[in-house]
């Protein structure tokens, strides 16, 4: 009789979180960051279909990065959650926080509990009446949850495009100042990578991608409206956002 294949605890976990860890370290970057007037979310995304950050009640959207249909189903899941608790009690019971539990507890169980875990990272956000009252938590693949202060960026080169928020990001700062700060973070997470159907080993001068229109999805939660804070970006709007946040030509783009 053969003995059973033994994996310890310890070395499953970390098989789970390499794996994890490597699936959305592949996908394109996602930031969030506070500015003047709510939240403002940018992701490099050429899709028009396939959005990466949506929103989920009146003052609450979801940011992600990692498989798609696993993120999607996780959105999915925050909708009808927050849809039920707002008709059993009431809509101001719905709460960034508390749907934050709710998926880092969902993300814990299918990290432990299931044969493959999620390869997914994900942002609840909830604009406040004041800036002080705005909520931005992020929840990584095994359910980790932190609370994080102005900005926040995931997957792809998360380490650079934060090193880039670190330096430029500034709370007080109007929408069009803002989406230059995150582009900007962007482009410099894209380093040494190739554009979209370019020839091998094709970049960028300076190493890094110019990233227009067409390869970005930028929604904010605007802090001003009463109810349903979510509002997307495309189109005209953000080509003529984009060109106001544009350095000038021949400016040092600082």
């Amino acid at each position: 009789m053969t003995t059973p294949f033994y994996t310890s605890p310890e070395q499953l976990v970390r098989d789970r979180s390499e794996y994890a860890r490597k699936g959305i370290a592949r996908g394109r970057s996602n930031v969030v960051l506070t500015y003047d007037g709510g939240i403002a979310f940018v992701a490099e995304n050429p899709s028009k279909a396939l959005h990466k950050i949506s929103e989920i009640y009146d003052r609450i959207a979801l940011a992600a990065v990692g498989r798609y249909n696993e993120f999607e189903s996780l959105r999915v899941a925050g909708v009808r959650h927050a849809d039920m608790r707002g008709y059993a009690y009431d809509r101001r019971d719905v709460t960034g926080r508390a749907l934050a539990n709710a998926y880092a507890q969902t993300l814990g169980s299918i990290f432990l509990e299931n044969q493959k875990p999620y390869e997914v990272e994900i942002v609840v956000a909830e604009v406040g009446q004041t800036a002080e009252e705005d909520q931005i938590y992020r929840l990584t693949y095994d359910g980790s949850v932190s609370d994080e202060q102005g900005y926040v960026a995931m997957g792809g080169q998360a380490d650079t495009v934060a090193e880039s928020l670190r330096q430029h990001h500034n709370p007080n700062a109007s929408l069009q100042e803002t989406v230059a700060v995150a582009v900007r973070a962007l482009e410099a997470g894209t380093a040494g990578q190739a554009p979209p159907n370019a020839a091998v080993g094709q970049t960028a001068n300076g190493g890094e991608r110019r990233l227009a229109a067409g390869t970005l999805e930028v929604a904010v939660l605007e802090r001003d409206r009463a109810r349903r804070c979510f509002r997307r970006i495309t189109g005209k709007a953000l080509d003529d956002l984009l060109a106001q946040s544009s350095p000038e030509p021949g400016g040092d783009g600082t």
